[in-house]
C-alpha cells in the first residue's frame, strides 16, 4: 500500500545527493520537505545552493539539531544513506513512531516502470553499469539509478511504465524499505565490510537480503553459488534463483569451463562466450559479466544484443582501471577496492610482480585473507592512512615484512614510482575507505590518475 504524502510535512535528513534528490521529489509530489543538515559547520545559504532552484525558497532548512516543536509537525523521514538508523536523531523519531523510509524507498513509490535491483559486497557499480548498457541497447527508457551516483529520488516522476530501473542499491539504502520491490535482482556477493555500522554480520547480510523483501516466485533473484551467504540464501529466497559459479559447474545457472562461460538453463547447455572477448580483466569480472547476462536474460535481452554490449564494455573508472604505461610500469587504479574481499580481486588480476598502495579509514575490517592473497604478486606493500599500523601487523603475523609507511599520498606515489622496475605493476587497491584522507574513493582515485598521468614516458 503507497503511502500518501500530498500536504504533509516530510523530514530529510543529509544535503548529499540522496538528501537533495529526495527534497526535489518530495516537493514536486505537493508535500512540503523539511531539510536537516546536522553539521552545524555548514550554513544556510551553502545548502540552499546544493538545492534545485525551484527548492531554494520553499524547502525549509535546519543546521544542527531539530527541535522537537518541529519534530512534532513531521509525518515521514527520508534519512539520507549516510545516516545510521542507530543515530541519536533517528532514534528519537522511532520513539515518536514517526515512519522512516531510505531514499530508494521514497522514490520507488513514486516510480513507473520494471526495477532491476543489484547488491553486493563487490562488483555493484560494474555489473549495475553493464546492465544498464545493455537495457539501454535493447529498451528505450531506461534510468540508472542508486548508489551508482545518480538519485534514483530526483528521477522518479519522469519514469514511464515501460521503464527499466536499474538501481545500484547497497545495504544502507535497504535499512528502511517498505514497498520495495525488485521484479529483477541480484546479491553478487556477501562478505564482512561496513560493520562499524550494521555492527554483526548478521545484520549485515540481512539488510542484503531485504533486496527481495517484497519478491514472489514470478520474479528472479540472481545469486552468487560460490559465496556462503548467497548460496545458503538461495534455499529460502523469495524469488525465482538462477546461480552463477566460477567454481563449480551447475545442472542450472551459468558456470565457467575453462575460458567458456557456459549457461544451462531449462534443460538446454549451451557456451555463451569465451572471457577472452571481455575486455574487464580478473576472475571477479568473469562473475560480474554471469550476472549480467542472467539479469539481462530475466529482462527478455537476447543474448546475441547481451554479447554484443559485453563485448565493447570497459572497465568502469576506479574498479581495476588501467591508467597508464610510464617507463615500462603498468598503473592500475582500483580506488573502489574498499574492502579487503574487493582488494583481493584486484590483486588476483594483476599478472606481473605488483608495488601496492594500501590502506585508509577503518571500517572494522579485518585484513588476514587479503594478506594471504598477495602470494608472489605483492613484492611491496606501501601503507598509508588510519589503519597502517594495523595493517603491518597482520602482514608481520603472515610472514610479509616488505612494507613501508608513508605519511601522505604523494609522499606513496612518488615512492611507488622510484621503487618500480620496468616489468613491475603499481596498483591502487587500498582495501580501505578513504575518509581519513579524501572525501571519497573516487577523489582519491582521480589524484591517483592524475599523479600517473604527469609522469614522463
Amino acid at each position: 500500500m503507497k503511502r500518501e504524502i500530498k500536504g504533509k510535512r516530510v523530514l530529510v535528513i543529509g544535503s548529499g545527493m540522496s538528501g537533495v534528490g529526495s527534497v526535489r521529489l518530495i516537493n514536486e509530489v505537493g508535500a512540503h520537505a523539511v531539510l536537516l543538515e546536522e553539521n552545524d559547520k555548514a550554513t544556510e545559504e551553502e545548502i540552499r545552493e546544493k538545492l534545485h532552484e525551484q527548492d531554494r525558497k520553499s524547502t525549509r532548512i535546519i543546521i544542527g539539531k531539530i527541535p522537537d516543536e518541529i519534530l512534532d509537525t513531521i509525518s515521514l523521514v527520508v534519512p539520507s544513506p549516510g545516516v545510521p538508523l542507530d543515530a541519536p536523531t533517528v532514534l528519537r523519531i522511532k520513539e515518536k513512531n514517526i515512519p522512516i523510509w531510505s531514499e530508494i524507498e521514497l522514490a520507488y513509490n513514486f516510480s513507473k516502470g520494471c526495477m532491476v535491483a543489484i547488491t553486493g559486497t563487490n562488483g555493484k557499480t560494474t555489473t549495475t553499469t553493464l546492465v544498464g548498457e545493455i537495457m539501454k541497447a535493447y529498451y528505450s527508457s531506461v534510468y540508472v539509478v542508486g548508489n551508482i551516483g545518480v538519485s534514483f529520488a530526483e528521477n522518479a516522476l519522469m519514469m514511464k511504465d515501460d521503464t527499466v530501473i536499474v538501481g545500484e542499491i547497497s545495504s544502507f539504502q535497504l535499512e528502511a524499505v517498505e514497498n520495495f520491490h525488485a521484479h529483477v535482482s541480484a546479491i553478487l556477493n556477501i562478505t564482512p565490510d561496513h560493520l562499524n555500522r550494521h555492527h554483526t554480520m548478521e545484520c549485515y547480510v540481512q539488510m542484503k537480503e531485504n533486496i527481495t523483501v517484497n519478491c514472489t516466485d514470478a520474479d528472479t533473484c540472481v545469486l552468487n553459488y560460490d559465496n556462503e551467504y548467497t548460496r545458503d540464501f538461495g534455499k529460502r529466497c523469495p524469488a525465482g534463483v538462477i546461480f552463477f559459479s566460477t567454481k563449480e559447474k551447475l545442472e542450472e545457472g551459468l558456470y565457467l569451463e575453462g575460458d567458456e562461460i557456459v549457461m544451462a538453463l531449462g534443460g538446454r547447455t549451451v557456451k555463451v562466450m569465451n572471457i577472452h572477448e571481455m575486455n574487464l580483466v580478473g576472475i571477479c569480472n568473469v562473475e560480474n559479466v554471469m550476472a549480467a547476462i542472467a539479469i539481462s536474460l530475466s529482462m527478455g535481452v537476447p543474448l546475441s544484443t547481451i554479447l554484443n554490449v559485453i563485448r565493447d564494455f570497459k572497465a568502469v573508472e576506479h574498479r581495476i582501471e588501467y591508467v597508464a604505461t610510464k617507463r615500462g610500469v603498468d598503473y592500475f587504479n582500483d580506488s573502489k577496492g574498499t574492502n579487503p574481499d574487493a582488494a583481493i580481486q584486484g590483486i588476483r588480476a594483476m599478472s606481473k610482480p605488483t608495488i601496492l598502495i594500501g590502506g585508509g579509514y577503518d571500517k572494522g575490517s579485518g585484513f588476514d585473507e587479503w594478506i594471504e592473497a598477495f602470494g608472489d604478486t605483492v613484492k611491496l606493500l606501501v601503507l598509508i592512512g588510519q589503519t597502517k599500523e594495523k595493517i603491518a601487523e597482520c602482514a608481520r603475523k603472515h610472514g610479509f615484512e616488505n612494507f613501508v609507511f608513508k605519511d601522505s599520498f604523494e609522499e606513496a606515489l612518488e615512492f611507488c614510482t622510484a621503487s618500480a622496475s620496468e616489468g613491475d605493476a603499481v596498483l591502487l587497491s587500498p582495501a580501505c575507505a578513504s575518509w581519513d584522507m579524501f572525501k571519497s574513493y573516487e577523489v582519491r582515485g582521480k589524484k591517483f590518475k592524475e599523479y600517473v598521468n604527469r609522469l614522463s614516458d
